[in-house]
């Protein structure tokens, strides 16, 4: 039993953090600056929120009649659910209220609502949001969510990166329109990248570089305190299926030779040519201002490139995954060795791009096959250039 619960606490690792005010506003403004209605008439549903907390619900309680919003629904996790346990104090704001229950306040979830003036100052603002609590958890997964689902027009939310998968696909269940925060890397999930495909999900507006800031509750877990708040870097962008300006502008680019002659990172000037991977039918181009403008194969970019990609630009066609199933050999079991010499046996060569190398690399992880020696990239996107309409 010990042991069990030893492991419980090495799993329950906190993926929750608090949105900055500024970040929401930055991101959101976007959208509005594209399309000042995108929310006009609409149902605005935050789950996997903490409403007291959050500045998801007092943005947008904020800015309701700016925005012309019909409804605004927001929803939090039951404290005693949730796996990462941290400390918790009910807010006066709940106390205070007559509603107030010692028991649900922690085995139920919360929702608040915002439709109306309430208050009768014919304003409708964060004064007049109506709480109460839920009958279950407030777990997304719920028919008493769902229903919530259901009801809303745009889904908004920073949800548990652990969940991100199964909470895009519960998104996806019906056709809402979208503003997530997710980590990085989950474009490269086969539940994800495919959206990208399909044009049916992108970057939001929110630069990728430096990951974003958080509030954390895990006093264990705190990157620099910031005017007394704990904050938490983390390696996490925003998606939607919302359109913004950003993503229709085009990168400006040179020509391969120009690239190779000019260019600022050492990987690529001086060089006779891109390197071409031994295992897909595309070069290998390692920053995104350094795709060519004149090539027409296909092209492996990392997957930062999503962050700037235009889809009258360019054209994604795949990933150097190997469920994209894309690659054009397989590798048989290969000896990894690694930047201390290591060696080991490995089967990681066939899931990722990889690079034929003339001779071993010092210093440096690589792998032997049949006397051969490669290095492995991480995930490429695989592009090429939109060929203009005539």
């Amino acid at each position: 039993m010990a042991n069990n619960k030893l492991t419980e606490a090495k799993v329950a690792k906190n993926d929750e953090f608090y949105t900055q005010y500024h970040d929401i506003e930055k991101e959101i403004s976007a959208y509005l600056e594209f399309n000042p209605d995108v929310f006009r008439g609409k149902t605005v549903l935050l789950p996997c929120d903490d409403p007291e907390w959050s500045n998801f619900t007092k943005y947008f309680a904020h800015n309701f009649e700016r925005f012309g919003l019909k409804k605004l629904i927001s929803t939090s996790y039951a404290v005693e659910s949730k796996n990462y346990k941290s400390v918790y104090q009910p807010t006066l704001f709940e106390t205070s209220n007559p509603e107030f229950d010692k028991i649900k306040t922690t085995k139920n979830g919360k929702i608040f609502t915002l439709s109306h003036d309430k208050t009768g100052d014919h304003k409708v603002n964060v004064d007049d949001l109506e709480w109460h609590y839920l009958a279950g958890d407030g777990d997304f997964r719920s028919s008493e969510i769902k229903k919530l689902r259901d009801e809303s027009d745009v889904i908004i939310t920073n949800p548990p990166f652990s969940l991100f998968r199964e909470f895009l696909a519960w998104i996806l269940e019906t056709d809402k329109k979208f503003v997530l925060i997710g980590n990085k890397n989950c474009v490269t999930y086969k539940e994800v990248f495919p959206l990208f495909m399909e044009n049916k999900m992108w970057s939001g507006r929110t630069e990728w570089s430096g990951g974003m800031w958080f509030e954390t509750k895990d006093p264990n877990d705190v990157d620099k305190v910031i005017d007394g708040v704990n904050m938490k870097n983390v390696a996490s962008v925003w998606f939607s299926n919302i359109d913004h300006g950003r993503r229709h502008e085009h990168i400006p680019l040179m020509t391969m030779a120009d690239n190779l002659k000019y260019s600022k990172h050492k990987e690529i000037k001086g060089k006779k040519s891109y390197d071409y991977y031994d295992n897909y039918n595309a070069i290998e181009v390692p920053y995104t201002d350094s795709i060519p403008s004149d090539y027409d194969g296909m092209m492996g970019v990392p997957i930062t490139f999503l962050d700037k990609y235009s889809p009258e630009q360019f054209e994604i066609v795949g990933i150097t995954k190997t469920w994209f199933g894309a690659a054009t050999k397989i590798y048989p079991p290969q000896i990894q060795v690694s930047a201390n010499g290591k060696k080991s046996n490995v089967t990681k060569l066939n899931d990722g791009a990889t690079l034929k190398l003339d001779s071993p690399p010092h210093g440096q992880t690589h792998y032997m096959v049949d006397n051969e020696y490669f290095t492995q990239l991480y995930a490429r996107v695989l592009i090429k250039h939109r060929k203009e309409k005539k």
